[in-house]
């Protein structure tokens, strides 16, 4: 009974803290209606993968650090390079990417379509990788005219990853060719 009362606590505390977060941001309080994305709870145990592209420290599951490792591998064998972007978010982390973009100009709306709220974003799970390769600028859609994307929709499934956000999507997040999150394991 008391384990069940800490989870309901611990749910609690993070509804608050994305609400809180919500409110600063000017994020509407029925924003999680109207989106089509669940909220994301954060990882209970996150592992060192090393630095992403542009050399900052990366952090993610285990279990979506070894598929991950032997994704990456497998392309690499089959000619195909591979590097991830970005992968675990806390929300704070989120909140303050979104004050960026706000800070330099950018509205909410807008910045919306293509960064989830705190709390939303599969980042926050420890399972979701924003992917790049060296014949495409990161983080843009023509990604999806990479060979590393076109291996990427014939492999990643193999290795536990899915494209979150495809083209059509119902979901508020607009087309990210880029972003793949482990659902295995």
């Amino acid at each position: 009974m008391v384990k069940k009362t800490n989870s309901v606590a611990t749910e609690t505390a993070y509804a608050a803290q994305i609400a809180s977060l919500h409110g600063a941001l000017g994020i509407a309080g029925d924003y999680h209606q109207t989106i089509g994305l669940p909220l994301q709870a954060e990882p209970r145990q996150l592992t060192d993968a090393g630095p992403d592209m542009f050399g900052r420290p990366l952090q993610m599951t285990p279990d979506t650090l070894a598929a991950w490792l032997a994704m990456r591998d497998q392309a690499a064998r089959d000619g195909v390079t591979l590097w991830v972007v970005s992968a675990y978010r806390s929300v704070n982390y989120q909140a303050e990417v979104i004050r960026r973009k706000l800070d330099s100009g950018r509205s909410l709306e807008d910045i919306l379509r293509v960064n989830a709220a705190p709390g939303y974003s599969e980042h926050h799970t420890g399972r979701a990788l924003d992917i790049a390769t060296p014949d495409s600028p990161p983080l843009e859609t023509a990604f999806d005219q990479t060979v590393a994307y076109l291996w990427l929709t014939e492999n990643a499934a193999k290795f536990g990853f899915v494209l979150s956000y495809p083209e059509g999507s119902l979901s508020a997040i607009s087309y990210e060719p880029w972003h793949w999150c482990y659902r295995a394991g």
